[in-house]
């Protein structure tokens, strides 16, 4: 059995993105963030929707529109296919553990 919160005593500086399920139509993993943002200038545009859920720590998420969303433990939200957004800001203490979903979430058909 694994633990969602168990984390290595080292953490790398790079984020950590673990498969956790995988379909033939979503995609779940565990991503692990210790301060990492978005490059400048740089948007993900995904193809699929992203539901994604921070279970520990704080983070930002900023949209092409210039809207923003602050969000902390516990809270999820879903972002569209094709709703260009990028991440402005991962605590490292506590460091973020995101569960992510991705697939045709949105279209029941």
């Amino acid at each position: 059995m694994n633990n969602i919160f168990a984390l290595s005593t080292e953490l790398p500086q790079e984020e950590v993105f673990e498969a956790i399920l995988t379909g033939s139509n979503i995609f779940l993993k565990r991503i692990i963030s210790t301060g990492q943002v978005t490059p400048p200038g740089e948007w993900y545009d995904q193809i699929e929707d992203e539901w994604v859920l921070l279970l520990q720590g704080d983070a930002c998420l900023s949209f092409e529109d210039g809207s923003s969303i602050d969000l902390k433990a516990g809270d999820y939200l879903l972002i569209p296919a094709g709703r260009k957004h990028r991440v402005e800001r991962t605590s490292s203490e506590p460091p973020c553990i995101w569960l992510a979903l991705h697939g045709n979430l949105l279209n029941s058909e």
